[in-house]
């Protein structure tokens, strides 16, 4: 496969991976606690899908710049590491959204 469209596959799964990731945070501040737990899966699975590529890129370089550093690599690799960052924020957040949700839940049943 070309470069190109190597560095465009690894582009596209990491904003799968992101755009995921939001999905499942939308749905916890819902309280959807089942469709937050399937786009964290399925942002898992995009991150999984373009790591994979990021890791064939370095290794067909071989550290040794045979794979030439263009913009849009460069543009592929921040969409990589914004899409990791984003999900491991996004887990966190969710986590507290749970707490919280249950804390407010225990709140009401003590109340009634």
């Amino acid at each position: 496969m070309e470069l190109e469209n190597v560095v465009m596959e690894l582009i596209i799964h990491a904003g799968e991976a992101r755009s995921c990731s939001m999905e499942a945070l939308s749905a916890a501040r819902k309280g959807d606690w089942p469709l937050a737990d399937q786009h964290l899966t399925e942002a898992k699975a995009a991150a999984r899908e373009a790591h994979l590529i990021q890791t064939q890129l370095i290794g067909a370089d071989e550290g040794a710049g045979k794979i030439p550093v263009s913009l849009i690599l460069v543009h592929a690799q921040d969409h990589l590491m914004n899409a990791m960052l984003c999900r491991d924020l996004v887990e966190e957040l969710i986590y507290l959204h749970r707490e919280v949700s249950a804390l407010k839940n225990h709140q009401s049943r003590r109340a009634s």
